[in-house]
């Protein structure tokens, strides 16, 4: 299957909040996202987990 399951981490505070799957062979590239943090307590960028 080519569907992966993934780790969305906060640029800031390197938390770990969310998880998403993709379809690999669409997106190959590594997933960025505004998402709300709860340690941080705002909006920030959370990039995909290596």
């Amino acid at each position: 299957m080519v569907r992966v399951q993934f780790t969305l981490r906060c640029t800031e505070c390197k938390s770990e909040n969310y998880i998403a799957k993709k379809n690999k062979k669409l997106h190959p590239e590594r997933m960025e996202a505004q998402k709300f943090c709860k340690k941080c307590g705002k909006k920030t960028l959370h990039k995909e987990k290596k």
